[in-house]
């Protein structure tokens, strides 16, 4: 895969446009956007602004402030959506989607037993009719930017 193939790497290029759910917050080494076609509202995706194929590859710069970046989402999904906990995911192995990036996902309380831990997953595969809209997206973007301040 290379950059110009890679969904990340091509909405980077367009940073200056991206709308909220997309721009969610961002350093030097990551940006954060709310992830797609989910059903579950505050998803995230931790993504680095270069293109990584492997997290070996990250510089010590990015690795320095991954795990910052991880508990800071995770606190404002908590106080944003009161969810139980976040999990914490990363394979990169989807087609078009390699880059490396960190799911950060809110656990609700009530999640039904077939959806937790790895069955989290499958709410990635629901019908388009519920998924997160865009303007959901763009809305818990917007909450979560203000808890990250």
């Amino acid at each position: 895969m290379t950059a110009s193939d890679c969904y990340a790497c091509r909405k980077e290029e367009e940073f200056g446009d991206l709308p909220p759910r997309e721009r969610i917050a961002h350093d030097r080494h990551w940006r954060v956007a709310h992830a797609l076609g989910t059903a579950v509202p505050g998803w995230l995706v931790l993504l680095p602004r270069r293109h990584v194929a492997a997290v070996h590859d990250l510089t010590d710069a990015e690795a320095s402030t991954l795990g910052t970046w991880q508990v800071r989402l995770s606190r404002a999904l908590r106080e944003t959506t009161g969810c139980a906990k976040t999990y914490v995911v990363q394979f990169a192995e989807a087609e078009g989607f390699a880059h490396v990036h960190f799911h950060i996902v809110p656990r609700m309380a009530d999640l039904p037993p077939e959806h937790r831990g790895p069955g989290v997953f499958e709410l990635l595969r629901r019908p388009e009719t519920e998924w997160v809209t865009a303007d959901e997206a763009d809305r818990t973007a917007r909450l979560l930017r203000t808890r990250l301040r």
